[in-house]
């Protein structure tokens, strides 16, 4: 089976500027109306089950960006939402989100079910390609036999082309699409800066990763399309409309920091089986990953139970966090004390974990998180050196001895978190560890960031 070979397109850049000089990766985006296997496909490319798939319409509503690589060629590969020519006002942010992905593209997959046929919004799907000028390969999905195969030819129907005709779920054709994907992309080829270290000794910094967290409909995209400075995630009033994990990378005064805007967590009672459950997933997966966590809290709302057992969610994760309060400017005199008030006592186990009040929605207070972020990671990295620490061991237990036991030395023994042995002749009793905890931070000035304790006994 063949198929015109598309014009290849120059390298992704940001309009109206020049391109970098480290190109970007090629961007493959599958499109097409809902429930035709975009999210299989997807996972199909990528090896692993990284995009939320249910056997309903409307599971996928933002962009997923996920890297992929076949015979040696990385690009990256983008789930859009369903495309809807008509449907309501979230249908139409989703179809949003899916056309600005295809303005981006180097190569554009068009998804249709075979099954079924052509369709009147698949029609609607292929004119606007056809006019969007970016290469497409018109994808026939759910091939599994050879009579399927040949309902498929019904495709060319559409103008774009022979139809690629592959079964996502069983992997049939997939190889072959793969091949002719990898083909068509553009030479991204990144050139030699001039001014490149000829020793090679320079490497490019690690993004930190930062998940932003909360209940549903506490304003996390927007707070994300906002610290972005565009709408990469879908924002609706509807609680629990982001259902993957999205992320994105940009570079801050701070250093690069890769954005990891979450679903909406729920108590288990009320987690659907199916699209939350696996939403619920992506979101741990994310937190358990996570460098630094950002907990989003409605402050109109307060702190509510599930706040409390969402921190204590990211406080096993071993993350610092930097709670959020937002819809801050909705809050009179009396509330705003009442909210901090709150945070302290509800939230009090967070420890050094600081607090910053902004509007997602207007930006105020906004500037104010990525200093924070960059005061925890520097404290999430903290380390004492040996001899500093035992000095600091002995002034503690001098000033106040632990009962019934004496620690004899200790250790920094890892950070992300900062990680503390401390060997001991008995068992210290947990308020003596948070002295101990409490006079480290004084005295070395460790920061928002969790701090751990193994403690040994020996004689």
């Amino acid at each position: 089976m063949t198929t015109p070979a598309p014009a290849r397109t120059p390298p992704r850049t940001e309009a109206g500027t020049a391109p970098a000089t480290a190109l970007a990766l090629p961007l493959v985006v599958i499109a097409g109306r809902p429930n035709v296997g975009k999210s299989t496909l997807v996972n199909r490319f990528v090896g692993r089950r990284a995009a939320v798939v249910q056997e309903k319409p409307g599971v996928t509503r933002d962009r997923l960006e996920l890297d992929c690589e076949w015979n040696g060629r990385p690009f990256v590969v983008v789930d859009t939402g369903g495309w809807l020519g008509k449907g309501d006002a979230l249908d139409a942010k989703v179809t949003v989100q899916a056309e600005r992905a295809v303005a981006a593209a180097d190569l554009v997959l068009l998804v249709v079910d075979a099954a079924v046929g052509v369709t009147t919004e698949d029609d609607d799907v292929a004119r606007v390609l056809s006019r969007s000028g970016r290469p497409v390969l018109l994808v026939a999905n759910k091939v599994d036999n050879d009579r399927r195969e040949a309902d498929a030819w019904e495709l060319v129907s559409l103008g774009l082309g022979d139809p690629w005709m592959v079964s996502a779920l069983h992997g049939r054709g997939t190889g072959d699409l793969l091949d002719e994907v990898v083909r068509l992309l553009p030479d991204c080829s990144a050139p030699v800066p001039e001014d490149a270290d000829a020793g090679g000794e320079e490497q490019e910094a690690v993004a930190i990763r930062v998940a932003i967290v909360g209940r549903p409909n506490v304003g996390k995209s927007t707070l994300f399309n906002r610290m972005l400075g565009e709408e990469r995630s879908v924002v609706h009033d509807l609680p629990g409309t982001t259902r993957d994990a999205i992320d994105t990378q940009i570079d801050t005064a701070e250093g690069p920091i890769r954005f990891i805007d979450t679903a909406g967590m729920r108590r288990r009672s009320r987690t659907e089986e199916g699209t939350e459950y696996y939403a619920m997933v992506r979101a741990l997966q994310a937190l358990d990953h996570a460098d630094v966590v950002l907990l989003v809290i409605d402050a109109t709302d307060g702190v509510t139970h599930q706040d409390q057992r969402l921190a204590e969610r990211i406080g096993a994760s071993g993350s610092p966090v930097v709670v959020i309060l937002n819809k801050w400017e909705l809050l009179d005199a009396e509330s705003r004390r009442d909210i901090v008030d709150a945070v302290d006592d509800r939230l009090a186990f967070l420890g050094e974990s600081p607090t910053v009040k902004v509007s997602a929605q207007s930006g105020m207070g906004v500037h104010k998180i990525l200093p924070a972020l960059g005061r925890a990671v520097e404290a999430y990295h903290h380390r004492i050196p040996t001899g500093e620490l035992n000095r600091a061991i002995r002034s503690i237990q001098a000033a106040h001895a632990a009962p019934g036991s004496r620690i004899r030395y200790a250790v920094q023994g890892a950070i992300d978190p900062p990680t503390f042995t401390l060997f001991a002749t008995r068992r210290l009793p947990a308020p003596y560890l948070r002295y101990v905890e409490r006079k480290l931070r004084e005295q070395f000035g460790i920061g928002p960031t969790p701090v751990k304790f193994r403690v040994r006994i020996g004689s």
